[in-house]
């Protein structure tokens, strides 16, 4: 029992469930005493009317006339089992009617009240209203209310009934609805256990409706897709690492070993030492690209994102590459449209560009153009970057990315310039494309520009 009231949905169910019942006896109870109100309202109404209509008449046209009309309307066939009329003279003899005689003294008069009334051999609750003629003379009017009784009983028994009904079918109601819940929320426990118990591949199955578990199932499943993708992404960078570190710490222990063999001679020495700087150096240069990496996906910004002007970085970065530019005999062409500003890191685009153009200069080949391009319309800015060197193959554009994915193992490099591109571009909600730029390679990068305050 515990169990069950600790559970939410079972809660949500009841707290349902009690809302319709409430509801339930609020609108029956209301039904009920308005409709036996209304009822009993035109009854009085009804006996108003009568009286005085009766009593004008027998001001104008005295009592034999009255008397007359009350036999005839109890003649009638109309109400005739329900109505109640008498008319005695200022003696107390009864003129007309249908009951025997009337005791003043018990009764106040002009007031419509309950009474229970002798009709024939059996007293019924009745209506009923007294009047008092100018000539002493007294008039009763009422109703039996022995069938409004009946009615009243009627619509109680209903409302019992539908009451009842009611409290079931709400019972019922949170038990399928807790059910439903339940089902639902296992579905979502059971797939996280699985996860939890390492099946990454497992998914939460969707219903097919487009209701309010679905979108947070649909949710989760992303999520579970983002993560099963980092983790493999993790154990790919873990394995990659270990064999990029392998590599050069066999190089620098083989060279070491081969200075210290026998009498170590001073050159030999050196070299080996010289070797091993710079193939550390090299490991440092890796391991900080991998920490900037890091830092880029985990959304870690430096410093704060302030307006850049691209127009500068993109000048400044030329003055660092034209003369290996000349060396290699490349064209680097450069066309920025207006001033284009974005919020972000320079530090950070900055090394954006540097790593696409360090890859257009290594891979276009010698004689080749780069073209640099900034181009911005009303809502983002462009930044491309193409050359007309051999380009890269379409089922090897989507891997580029990866941490240090190489096309050729010729190149120097690590394999991790293009990673670096993607992890600072998404930094700055951007979005990395790589094109065909028939021929060649185009990479293009979108980023929101700096919106103008709206005054």
């Amino acid at each position: 029992m515990d169990r069950i009231w600790h559970s939410v949905a079972f809660r949500l169910a009841l707290l349902c469930g009690g809302l319709v019942v409430a509801s339930v006896l609020v609108l029956s109870s209301v039904f009920y005493f308005v409709s036996l109100g209304l009822l009993a309202r035109n009854i009085d109404s009804k006996i108003l009317s009568i009286t005085e209509k009766f009593s004008e008449d027998a001001e104008s046209n005295g009592l034999f006339v009255v008397a007359q009309r009350i036999e005839s309307t109890l003649s009638d066939g109309v109400d005739s089992d329900v109505e109640i009329l008498l008319l005695t003279n200022a003696l107390g003899q009864k003129l007309a009617g249908n009951i025997s005689g009337w005791n003043e003294a018990s009764t106040p008069l002009d007031q419509t009240i309950d009474h229970m009334v002798n009709r024939g051999d059996r007293l019924v609750p009745s209506r009923i209203r007294l009047h008092k003629i100018s000539d002493g003379s007294l008039l009763v009017v009422g109703r039996d209310m022995q069938d409004l009784s009946e009615i009243r009983n009627l619509i109680g028994r209903a409302v019992v009934i539908g009451g009842v009904s009611a409290i079931l079918l709400a019972l019922l109601a949170t038990l399928v609805f807790r059910h439903q819940l339940e089902r639902r929320i296992w579905a979502i426990r059971h797939t996280t256990q699985e996860i939890e118990a390492g099946n990454l591949d497992r998914r939460i199955v969707l219903s097919g409706t487009p209701d309010e578990f679905d979108r947070l199932s649909a949710d989760i499943n992303r999520m579970l897709d983002r993560i099963q993708h980092l983790m493999e992404g993790v154990r790919h960078v873990s394995n990659t690492i270990a064999h990029n570190l392998r590599t050069p710490l066999g190089l620098i222990r083989g060279h070491l070993e081969e200075a210290l063999r026998g009498v170590p001679e001073q050159r030999k020495l050196e070299n080996a030492g010289h070797f091993a700087i710079g193939a550390i150096d090299d490991l440092i240069v890796v391991l900080e690209k991998l920490l900037q990496i890091a830092e880029a996906e985990s959304g870690t910004r430096r410093q704060p994102f302030e307006p850049v002007l691209l127009r500068t970085v993109v000048t400044d970065l030329l003055e660092l590459y034209d003369a290996a530019a000349e060396a290699l005999g490349v064209t680097l062409i450069v066309d920025i449209e207006g001033e284009p500003t974005l919020p972000g890191d320079k530090d950070l685009l900055a090394g954006i560009l540097a790593n696409l153009i360090d890859n257009a200069l290594k891979y276009a080949g010698s004689p080749a153009v780069i073209k640099i391009q900034v181009r911005e319309t009303t809502q983002a800015i462009s930044i491309i970057v193409q050359d007309n060197g051999p380009g890269i193959a379409a089922h090897e554009r989507s891997k580029v990315v990866q941490r240090f994915y190489r096309l050729s193992s010729n190149r120097p490099g690590s394999g991790l310039g293009l990673s670096i591109v993607s992890a600072f571009t998404h930094l700055h909600d951007g979005e990395l494309f790589i094109e065909d730029a028939q021929p060649g390679l185009k990479v293009r990068i979108e980023l929101p520009k700096l919106l103008a305050p709206t005054p």
